[in-house]
């Protein structure tokens, strides 16, 4: 057998499988020269001396030194069938002969067709007829082959056009109208009507049959918030099962109040606004780090970084400059809490929700560095005084002792033990205090449990529900969540049961599993809200 060879060696003809494998059982193995790898397809050859011509190939060569030795042709321990192989190695490129600058007409139009010519064609040869057994030498002499005898594929250089690199482009970060939905953000809600307007009316049945609903409920949003005054009870009516994503940040605006309901007072309220905060930020800030509380400011410091960790729009520095400027002058502004670990996480969904106004790509994606000042100062303005909003509500959390969460933890117990009194027995039983879950569910909002997308989409309910659903209705959709996994946790010890409660299989939740969660908060709701009586 020849030496090791640059290009795997040709297969042998199917007819003659099984006689190969009987012949040259006893034989060695290939080790790796049947095994098809990337330096095969090399131009150059590994072998020393490269082929010269493709016109007459050996069809074996031996040498004393090969490492695979074919075993001497002993016609009484085979079947009386031989067969014999020939190894092909693809010829080089720079073996052929330059073509000749003069040609016909039509060789020339091919050739200015294919001017590029570094490509390879694969050229099929197979014959037609069996190896005869009679005609075939069963000792390895070293004679020319015709290429049109070898069953094996060719491969001839220059044949084929390169093709062109396709040109990706890049799509572009900031929408065109950027400054426009800065001063203006009803603009979007606008645009988004016009490109509704211009869409063709199709008419379909079956599985359309539910995005025709979604698309019918994003018509009701919108006319609701063309209007000239919102009406504040259908917007919450319809932002109950979900806000489209381009009409989610004028929407929590609205439903927090922060946009008048008025469309003639918006311009002037948001950019008066804007123009506060900037002023708080230069007056924090005005005699450095030296000026500073630095107990708060060295936790926010602490903090900063650890938010959203392995996300790019959270380990950017401009985000983390805007974070901590945005909980540093709410702390300032609230004494009687100060700034609380917990606080940073929940700025994450309105920062992420008033940028993706501006873009098109995915906000978690992007280097805030790149977006204008005026944009990037937009969505921090915003993002303070809606997160100043939501913690109003539930203040009561994050004071000393937090009170807030003490409470809403108690009455989560004593509504589990109604609903589902098992559980309840198991975890008592385990020694699991309800404290060493919920304070987490209760302080962070259920946000490290769920993702930011899910976290998203269940304050669109949240803030539906009105200004205390945070603190009350939150208090239902924990217990709801508790309840989902009663069958996997009485099954848990109680070492079983904190592991799980700390690391729930939620990573692969989507919409619709927030809203069947919302759904069965709500039933609890109309429940037990009016029954006093259940929380002791």
């Amino acid at each position: 057998m020849a030496a090791q060879p640059s290009a795997p060696p040709a297969r042998p003809h199917p007819s003659h499988i099984l006689s190969l494998h009987r012949q040259y059982s006893l034989s060695t193995s290939w080790d790796g020269d049947d095994a098809w790898d990337s330096g095969s397809d090399d131009d150059t050859p590994a072998t020393a001396s490269p082929t010269t011509a493709p016109r007459a190939i050996p069809a074996q060569q031996h040498s004393p030194s090969s490492q695979h030795q074919r075993p001497a042709h002993n016609p009484a321990q085979t079947s009386g069938t031989s067969f014999s192989y020939t190894v092909v190695n693809a010829p080089s490129a720079s073996s052929y002969p330059p073509k000749p600058a003069s040609a016909t007409p039509a060789s020339t139009s091919s050739s200015s067709s294919s001017k590029h010519g570094s490509g390879w064609t694969l050229v099929r040869k197979g014959n037609k007829e069996t190896v005869s057994p009679a005609t075939q030498p069963s000792t390895s002499v070293a004679t020319p082959v015709d290429l049109d005898d070898l069953d094996a594929d060719m491969i001839i250089p220059g044949e084929i056009d390169d093709e062109p690199p396709t040109s990706r482009s890049t799509p572009p970060l900031l929408k065109p109208d950027v400054l426009e939905i800065v001063s203006d953000p009803l603009r979007i809600v606008r645009d988004r009507a016009t490109a509704a307007d211009t869409q063709p009316v199709q008419h379909k049945s079956g599985l359309s049959r539910e995005k025709s609903i979604r698309t019918s409920r994003k018509d009701k949003i919108l006319d609701c918030l063309l209007a000239e005054d919102v009406d504040l009870a259908t917007l919450r009516k319809i932002a109950w099962s979900g806000i489209p994503d381009d009409l989610r940040p004028v929407a929590w605006q609205l439903l927090l109040g922060y946009l008048p309901l008025a469309q003639a007072a918006r311009g002037p309220a948001i950019a008066r606004k804007r123009e506060e905060y900037a002023s708080l930020v230069r007056l924090t800030f005005a005699r450095g780090r030296e000026g500073l509380d630095q107990q708060i400011w060295h936790q926010i410091e602490i903090d900063v970084p650890r938010t959203r960790p392995g996300v790019r729009l959270w380990m950017e520095a401009a985000t983390q400059r805007c974070l901590e400027r945005i909980l540093y002058v709410w702390a300032i502004r609230h004494p009687a809490s100060g700034y609380v670990q917990g606080i940073n996480d929940l700025a994450t969904p309105f920062f992420q929700v008033f940028l993706s106004a501006y873009i098109y790509s995915d906000p978690e994606q992007i280097d805030p560095s790149r977006l204008p000042e005026s944009v990037l100062s937009a969505v921090e303005a915003d993002t303070f005084w809606c997160l100043s909003r939501l913690l109003d509500g539930i203040q009561d959390n994050y004071i000393s002792q937090q009170p807030g969460i003490h409470r809403s933890v108690r009455r989560m117990a004593e509504l589990v033990g109604r609903i589902d009194a098992p559980l309840v027995e198991h975890l008592r039983a385990q020694g699991v205090e309800f404290m060493q879950f919920a304070f987490r569910w209760m302080n962070c909002l259920l946000m490290r449990e769920i993702s930011v997308r899910n976290t998203v989409r269940m304050w669109d309910t949240y803030l539906s529900e009105g200004a205390d659903a945070f603190s009350q209705f939150h208090l239902y959709v924990c217990c709801a969540f508790l309840v989902k996994w009663s069958d996997q946790l009485r099954k848990m010890d109680f070492q079983g049961v904190i592991m799980f409660l700390q690391s729930l299989p939620t990573q692969g939740w989507t919409d619709h599993d927030i809203q069947l969660l919302l759904s069965q908060a709500w039933l609890y709701s109309t429940t037990w809200q009016n029954a006093q009586s259940h929380f002791g």
